[in-house]
């Protein structure tokens, strides 16, 4: 795999500093473009489980 494999958040615009995220073998890996040695991996579904979770604002912060 390459790093013209990765794409960028549509969100990020021409930020340098952005997340990136790949589909790799029946995973989806995901990295901050400025620590790109640094990948997280998981699964389809936990990652829209989390991505469900955080349009829902189930982690903002309530003081």
């Amino acid at each position: 795999m390459t790093d013209s494999d990765w794409q960028k958040s549509s969100f990020s615009g021409n930020a340098e500093n952005c997340v990136e995220v790949r589909a790799v073998a029946g995973a989806v890996e995901l990295r901050e473009s400025d620590e790109a040695h640094l990948i997280l991996r998981t699964t389809p579904t936990t990652l829209a489980a989390l991505l469900h979770g955080i349009k829902a604002g189930e982690f903002d912060h309530h003081a």
